[in-house]
């Protein structure tokens, strides 16, 4: 394209022929159009350099992937419940209770319908449209096996379970079967964007008329007979129209370096703001020119793939990611971290958490010469250096132009998230303790360049050990872990991910005795175990899905859990921290780790003795290329060469 010579046309004409706007979005809900703009997309034209104000213009490039999922044709609604075979699956958020009166509305009024429940057809799952999992499949043959005429999925009523019950509703239509998916008022937004993301135009749904597991079994009745029911009856039997695909509905591919706008640096700000292209904070005009200079400090053309990207399957290129780079202010010679960075998004270990409720925000760290090359801050306040911050400036803009994440649609913190953070473990104080750096223990070498994404759900809340004893620093890790659970209480599995910072002051009291990372979390694996009561009172009482109170006794959901193998349930010796006011020398205690669930890093400020537990979801280690030239690229930025920064053990 002939970038200099560019005709100039109004955004309305753009939106008539090209739906440009709506194209670059990538929403799934309606937006507020800017009808004042102009753009252009091929030709030849002049771009002026400023309006009759003097304000200089900018001619920006979009920061969105392409969504690159093909449309299914769904298979028609159902004419009449009568003699059909319906299938109720599910069992989030007290859905054995909403499911079993649903089944009663419809024999009621259908009484020639059958009807297959939970333990009769399973559930699918999250549906990937880049493989189904074998539990997808098994779903899929278990409906043709049955003959089923139509699916009712439910309950959504948090993040992750609306990504799992709308995955049944979804193989259910890849087969050619009619679906609604039952959600909370606020989750409706997310059932159709994770449907439309994988390729169904439109995930029919019903909504709840509040939250289910706040309601009583008599209000949840109630609301399913009276609101529920209608609209799963009116879902299954409706036609689906033109004019509701078209509300769902994605736009084609463009041009990957296609400029969608020009316009003065307000108009900028406001054209992403009203397209959900930033967090609300201004932003760098994504223009050719910037995203060209980032480019020459990647190891990859602007042209090539970095990758398709969940949970809105948008296919990613390097000159995507740069556009996002520019956007977010990280400089230039960071390019090759915010590829890296964008690839981890690949990985559903560490993206799997990102929508839900309970508010896992991302992170990375890096480790590698390259971070001391550029100066990424390991020290006091590290994660509030400028540039640290600038990194995570860039997760938060990939998590919604790259990755399709969206507060209020498919990313549902119930109170929000903080802001993603950035920092690198300190590997010259791992060698002076005799640790290895994180990476070399996941099998690069010491100077290779990586980055780490993870996520966490607190923030902060550190432990300052007035010991050098490396054993009661032990236990005083210990006792942290068990008292930091993922979730709140520890409701769910107490066996979860989490990160670890420790300074190196403690780290060398911690080597006296622990000669590694690894035999020091043999110890914590060993010795930070919740006592069982403990677990039961927060399953009990907290459970995230659903009230267990409805289904049996506190003394046998104590049983339920002794019983249960993963849970790991033994009689052990009383933990340090409780002997004060536990009698017994041994108590009935829970695991709350696993091996290889617990990064250790050696990170912040060298001279406090300070540690910091943080639980949150899975990790992902991607290794950062650079180009072959780099050390003449940042030359004339004043850096030196990155061989200056390597390390021996």
């Amino acid at each position: 394209m002939n970038r200099k010579k560019i005709i100039c046309v109004t955004l309305v004409i753009i939106i008539a022929i090209s739906g440009l706007i709506f194209s670059v979005g990538i929403k799934n809900i309606n937006r507020k159009q800017k009808d004042d703009a102009s753009g252009c997309s091929d030709g030849v034209c002049e771009v002026p350099t400023e309006d009759e104000n003097g304000n200089k213009i900018y001619a920006i490039s979009s920061p969105v992937g392409y969504h690159n999922v093909e449309m299914i044709k769904q298979a028609e609604r159902l004419d009449t419940l009568d003699g059909k075979k319906i299938a109720l699956v599910g069992g989030s958020f007290n859905a054995d209770i909403t499911h079993e009166e649903l089944k009663a509305c419809i024999l009621k009024k259908y009484p020639t319908a059958t009807i297959y429940m939970f333990d009769e057809v399973g559930t699918g799952g999250p549906y990937s449209v880049s493989g189904q999992s074998s539990k997808t499949k098994a779903f899929q043959e278990k409906l043709k096996e049955l003959e089923i005429d139509a699916v009712i999925s439910g309950n959504c009523g948090c993040g992750l379970c609306t990504v799992k019950e709308s995955g049944s509703s979804i193989a259910a239509e890849y087969i050619g079967i009619p679906t609604v998916t039952i959600g909370g008022p606020t989750f409706i937004d997310q059932i159709h964007s994770t449907g439309v993301n994988r390729g169904v135009p439109v995930l029919r749904t019903a909504e709840y008329p509040g939250a289910f597991s706040s309601d009583s079994k008599e209000i949840l009745i109630k609301n399913t007979n009276e609101k529920v029911w209608p609209e799963v009856e009116a879902a299954l039997t409706g036609k689906i129209t033109d004019e509701e695909i078209k509300k769902y509905e994605l736009a084609g591919e463009r041009p990957y370096d296609e400029i969608v706008y020009y316009g003065t640096y307000e108009d900028i700000q406001e054209f992403c703001e009203i397209n959900g292209w930033t967090d609300g904070l201004p932003i760098v005009p994504p223009t050719d020119a910037l995203i060209k200079e980032y480019l020459k400090y990647s190891a990859y053309d602007g042209k090539e793939e970095i990758g398709t990207f969940a949970p809105a399957y948008r296919k990613t290129y390097a000159y995507t990611v740069a556009a996002n780079a520019v956007m977010s202010g990280v400089p230039k010679e960071y390019m090759p971290i915010c590829v890296a960075m964008a690839q981890c998004l690949g990985d559903g270990e560490f993206r799997r958490t990102l929508s839900s409720t309970h508010g896992w925000t991302p992170y990375a760290w890096l480790n590698g010469p390259l971070a001391r090359q550029l100066g990424i801050d390991c020290g006091q306040g590290m994660i509030s250096e400028e540039n640290n911050k600038k990194i995570g400036r860039f997760i938060d803009l990939i998590m919604l132009n790259i990755g399709g994440y969206y507060v209020k649609e498919n990313r549902m913190g119930t109170f929000g998230y903080l802001s993603p953070w950035t920092f690198a473990e300190d590997e010259e104080a791992c060698i002076r303790v005799g640790w290895e750096p994180y990476h070399v223990s996941k099998g690069f070498s010491l100077n290779s360049n990586t980055v780490t994404a993870g996520s966490a759900l607190e923030w902060g809340n550190n432990v300052s050990p007035s010991t050098d004893n490396p054993e009661i620093i032990m236990n005083l890790m210990a006792f942290d872990i068990t008292e930091k659970q993922q979730n709140g209480l520890g409701n769910t599995n107490p066996q979860v991910y989490r990160t670890m910072f420790i300074t190196e002051p403690v780290a060398k009291d911690l080597a006296v005795k622990y000669k590694s990372k690894e035999a020091l979390e043999l110890d914590l694996i060993a010795t930070a175990r919740r006592p069982l009561w403990m677990r039961t009172f927060a399953y009990y009482w907290a459970n995230t899905g659903s009230s267990q109170h409805d289904e049996r006794t506190i003394e046998q959901e104590y049983n339920y859990l002794k019983n249960k193998t993963d849970e790991n349930a033994a009689m052990t010796d009383t933990p340090e921290w409780m002997k004060g006011f536990v009698d017994d020398d041994k108590i009935m205690t829970i695991a709350t780790m696993k091996k290889g669930q617990t990064p250790m890093l050696i990170t912040g400020d060298a001279s406090r003795n300070k540690f910091q537990v943080m639980p949150g979801g899975g990790y992902v280690t991607v290794e950062i290329k650079l180009p072959e030239n780099w050390n003449d690229l940042v030359k004339p930025l004043g850096y030196e060469p990155i061989e200056k920064f390597y390390l021996e053990k």
